[in-house]
């Protein structure tokens, strides 16, 4: 986040100051599904790493390829909510993890 004053210091020099969903004119749901992705992708590289599993270990259990995993822990868009939800639930996750890691904000 950027404080204040520096805020200010823009705004006074003309500048327009936002974040990113401003900038791409996301719809608040929109923003709510991106900051979705981005906490699912965080909890698969946590999780990942907190079991000692690298990529192409938790690609072979998951039944997919080690780029896959890193299109997940990356929030590609050409990884669906449902695969990175099921990969959370394959390396042991629990339902109420996957829900406070949905929960968490971006």
């Amino acid at each position: 986040m950027m404080d204040e004053a520096k805020k200010q210091r823009l705004k006074n020099d003309g500048w327009e100051v936002g974040n990113a969903a401003d900038f791409l004119e996301l719809t608040p749901e929109e923003a709510e599904f991106v900051a979705l992705r981005l906490s699912l992708s965080r909890a698969i590289r946590d999780l990942r790493t907190a079991r000692g599993l690298s990529q192409t270990d938790l690609a072979r259990r998951i039944g997919s390829s080690q780029s896959r995993v890193a299109k997940m822990e990356a929030a590609a868009p050409s990884v669906s909510v449902d695969l990175m939800i099921r990969c959370l639930l394959r390396i042991g996750a629990h339902r109420d993890e996957v829900a406070r890691w949905v929960a968490r904000p971006a």
